[in-house]
């Protein structure tokens, strides 16, 4: 019998935000949830690109506060597209932004974006839901 293993998910604020508190508590609900969270605070797109491939990370969420979700977060999924990421991993955002800008983050590529006031039930569901979806689910609580 193969022992299943945690969907691992790696989280970081997307640039020199240093706003924290959102990011804490998504993480705490996906780790609750029983999903293994490494948190690398906040980094650039090359920095969290190059983090998602040493953990070997099947969700990749990002958090923005400071207003370069957009640009930021095209690099990131640019960046990520070209190491072939996109194929076997979800890409989430989330944070303090204009509705228009969780459309273009969608547009850019990311999988899930959430806005203030996004519940634990949606977050944890969206992640499982959708990595069943993508055929990610092997092995995988």
């Amino acid at each position: 019998m193969t022992e299943e293993r945690k969907i691992k998910v790696l989280l970081s604020k997307l640039g020199a935000d240093v706003h924290w508190r959102g990011i804490v508590a998504v993480a705490r609900m996906l780790r609750d949830a029983g999903m293994e969270v490494v948190y690398i605070g906040s980094a650039n797109p090359p920095e969290i690109i190059e983090a998602a491939i040493q953990e070997g990370a099947d969700v990749v969420g990002v958090s923005s506060l400071c207003g370069a979700e957009l640009s930021l977060g095209s690099e990131l999924i640019d960046l990520a597209k070209q190491r072939k990421l996109t194929d076997n991993s979800l890409f989430l955002a989330g944070g303090v932004f204009p509705h228009s800008h969780t459309l273009k983050l969608k547009e850019f590529g990311f999988d899930g974006v959430f806005e203030p006031g996004a519940t634990e039930k949606e977050i944890v569901g969206f992640v499982k839901d959708t990595i069943k979806r993508k055929g990610l689910s092997e092995f995988r609580s």
